[in-house]
């Protein structure tokens, strides 16, 4: 990529799907992006048009100057996973876990398509600069309970000091090591630990790389 994309060509990356990276554009703006390095199509039909690497980070740069809606993810309609303690978390039901479930498999397919061999047992790129959406949404979509309120059962996945790690709290002891097997089964590292202080047991949990 030797120049910036265009503006309509940056409206196209921006309003891309945040999990799968599926686009939407005109031909000549799907093909610009394909030129530049920033989208793929899809071999297989429908043959749709998903950013590259390159394209995710242009599309997580800063905009110059967004519009207010689009740092809202409930009003731009930008599905958010549960990461437990949310003052307003979106309504629980049949729905939910439809979007939930779809997010999932559109996560799984990001794998597949950007992970060099195509494993879908490990992490994707995407994954390691979203690790707490990431978490949470391997956690939710196995079925684990979210924390409704300060204090209530239910994980909560937190950002940490180190780099590629989260931490994951939940108070009951079996749901805690539940949340671990679901972490490790969806392909991150993941241990045990005691606060000093407290002495409340939580995981840290890193994307494996191999």
């Amino acid at each position: 990529m030797t120049r910036p994309p265009t503006a309509a060509q940056r409206r196209v990356i921006d309003s891309a799907d945040p999990v799968t990276g599926r686009l939407r554009g005109t031909e000549a703006q799907l093909a610009a992006l394909v030129k530049h390095g920033l989208a793929f199509r899809h071999p297989r039909p429908p043959h749709d048009h998903f950013l590259t690497p390159a394209g995710h980070r242009i599309r997580e740069a800063e905009p110059a100057a967004p519009p207010p809606e689009t740092e809202a993810p409930s009003a731009a309609g930008v599905f958010a996973a549960r990461i437990g303690g949310e003052e307003d978390p979106p309504a629980a039901g049949a729905a939910r876990v439809r979007e939930v479930h779809s997010a999932w498999q559109g996560l799984l397919e990001l794998r597949r398509m950007t992970n060099p061999d195509g494993a879908t047992n490990r992490p994707c790129g995407w994954e390691r600069t979203h690790l707490v959406q990431a978490a949470a949404l391997a956690l939710e979509a196995a079925g684990h309970r979210p924390a409704t309120g300060e204090g209530a059962e239910g994980y909560r996945v937190r950002v940490t000091p180190q780099p590629e790690a989260v931490a994951v709290r939940e108070p009951d002891a079996a749901a805690l090591r539940a949340c671990a097997a679901t972490l490790e089964g969806a392909g991150w590292q993941v241990g045990e630990y005691t606060e000093p202080r407290t002495r409340a047991r939580y995981l840290l949990a890193s994307p494996r790389r191999v």
